[in-house]
């Protein structure tokens, strides 16, 4: 059986007097690729910011490789975990290539210049997110997409064997929606990922969590747990779900309001 990669236990967070998350436990094991999916405002994006140490939880303890977060240092945990949030906006304009450099950095010494490996490594990166003829343009000339693959090719260079992702295929159109998460699920690492795509978590997702109110409401396999019941009592959507039959995945239609009501004359 496969080792416990994260695990979280108990956790709690607020702002100031207002609770976000509530008693929420998850584990992810080693190169499972788990969604955390669920309706804007249920807390995804801050258990994702708790988990990379962007917050701090009021309660509950988080642990990596079996060891408590408080025992591992900062660039330790940067050697470990690699994160693409929602927010790609930086202070100063840096071209491409120096932003994707910047993932070699938890490798390296205070001031150590990049070697040829690291290089080589940085190209590499760009290449597989197809950004490498970009490599010299500045980054915030960039479009939307273009710098979502930009930060992907930063996390690969970082070569870590965790990846923590906020909604990554914001911005991007279908195909490099599917470019990213192919490539992702290829790596063969540990994945946590929130997705508000209901039909890419389920292509690609082995695990899912449904968080709703701040809280986890059910957890399982894609496949157990996208119903038509969940979709009404969650996202308070009409939908149906059916097998796909070449991918042998769920797919799920949205049935619109009005077409609901027109069918209810």
């Amino acid at each position: 059986m496969k080792q416990v990669k994260l695990k979280a236990e108990h956790i709690h967070f607020s702002y100031q007097t207002q609770n976000i998350l509530h008693d929420i436990n998850l584990h992810a094991h080693e190169g499972e690729f788990v969604g955390i999916i669920g309706p804007n405002g249920s807390g995804k994006s801050t258990l994702l910011k708790n988990i990379y140490r962007s917050l701090q939880p009021n309660s509950g303890v988080f642990y990596l490789d079996g060891v408590h977060y408080q025992d591992i240092k900062v660039k330790e945990l940067a050697q470990k975990l690699s994160v693409i949030g929602q927010e790609n906006t930086l202070p100063f304009d840096f071209s491409v290539k120096e932003i994707v450099a910047m993932g070699r950095s938890p490798h390296k010494k205070l001031f150590e210049s990049d070697t040829q490996q690291d290089t080589d490594i940085i190209i590499e990166s760009l290449r597989k997110v197809e950004m490498d003829d970009k490599r010299n343009r500045n980054y915030l000339q960039l479009s939307g997409g273009e710098k979502q693959r930009v930060l992907l090719a930063r996390v690969l260079a970082q070569q870590t064997d965790f990846l923590i992702l906020d909604e990554p295929t914001n911005h991007l159109d279908i195909y490099h929606q599917m470019k990213l998460f192919d490539l992702i699920k290829g790596l063969r690492i540990t994945v946590l990922s929130a997705i508000h795509d209901l039909n890419m978590a389920a292509l690609y997702c082995d695990r899912l969590y449904v968080m709703n109110d701040g809280a986890i409401y059910t957890s399982g396999k894609p496949e157990d747990i996208l119903t038509e019941q969940l979709l009404q009592e969650v996202f308070h959507l009409r939908a149906d779900v059916a097998t796909h039959p070449v991918t042998n995945k769920q797919i799920i239609t949205f049935i619109p309001e009005h077409i609901t009501n027109k069918g209810a004359k």
